[in-house]
């Protein structure tokens, strides 16, 4: 049976997927193909990096549940967007969950800790970057000014420390979600964001010495204000003359 806390993530990530969508303008197929792979779309690139079959095509409740929020965004999203805040929590402990179970799947499987840990942060926001992909974004994960994908490298690496350690199922999972949850928390909290590497100021200095060559256009236009410019004072000489 597949574990509540699971299908809550699923949902809340499929809820995000669809909300996209309806923002973007699609129909209502393209909502729920958007809320569906939004959802479980980390989880599918794991596995098939693990090798084994995508949980998502052998469980039905994994169509079933993104189904039900891409209905939920169809006809009332702006009920949904009103709770935005709400689902902003759902959506962090879902961030926490998936990374620590995506984490702990990969070793399982024998995989490299640094692997694993690789394969947890796909399982927490590949979803979304393939959504991104699908309506015409740019990726999130290459902006994440937010901290994102951070708090989801935190508790992976977390679960695969524990996991060397012999700390293992229920504890650890719990352990790493709940500090890649609160990380994730702190970030919206106080507004934390990743650090942007500066401009060198020599290179600014340049660029804004350098002018730019006229093109041809320009002094053939100066050439020709100039020669009637001639023209003029010399038409006036005769005059006076």
């Amino acid at each position: 049976m597949t574990p509540v806390l699971d299908l809550a993530g699923i949902f809340v990530f499929a809820l995000s997927g669809a909300l996209e969508g309806v923002r973007k303008r699609l129909d209502a197929v393209g909502i729920a193909v958007l809320a569906f792979f939004t959802a479980v779309g980390g989880g599918i690139v794991r596995d098939l990096f693990i090798g084994v079959q995508p949980a998502a095509l052998r469980d039905t409740w994994y169509l079933l549940v993104p189904i039900a929020a891409a209905v939920i965004a169809f006809f009332w999203h702006p009920q949904v967007e009103r709770a935005m805040p709400g689902v902003l929590v759902f959506d962090a402990a879902g961030l926490g969950l998936f990374c620590a179970v995506g984490t702990s799947k990969a070793l399982h499987y024998g995989l490299a800790p640094m692997h694993a840990v690789f394969l947890g942060v796909c399982t927490a926001v590949g979803g979304g970057v393939i959504r991104d992909v699908l309506s015409g974004e740019k990726p999130s994960l290459l902006y994440d000014r937010e901290l994102y994908a951070v708090p989801a490298m935190l508790g992976s690496a977390t679960m695969a420390v524990l996991y060397a350690l012999g700390v293992r199922g229920f504890v650890a999972t719990l352990s790493s979600a709940v500090l890649a949850f609160a990380f994730r928390m702190l970030a919206m909290r106080y507004r934390w964001r990743a650090p942007l590497a500066r401009a060198s100021a020599g290179g600014s200095e340049r660029r804004g010495r350098h002018r730019p060559r006229p093109r041809s256009g320009h002094r053939r236009e100066r050439r020709t204000a100039a020669f009637e410019r001639e023209q003029m004072g010399t038409r006036r000489n005769l005059t006076r003359n």
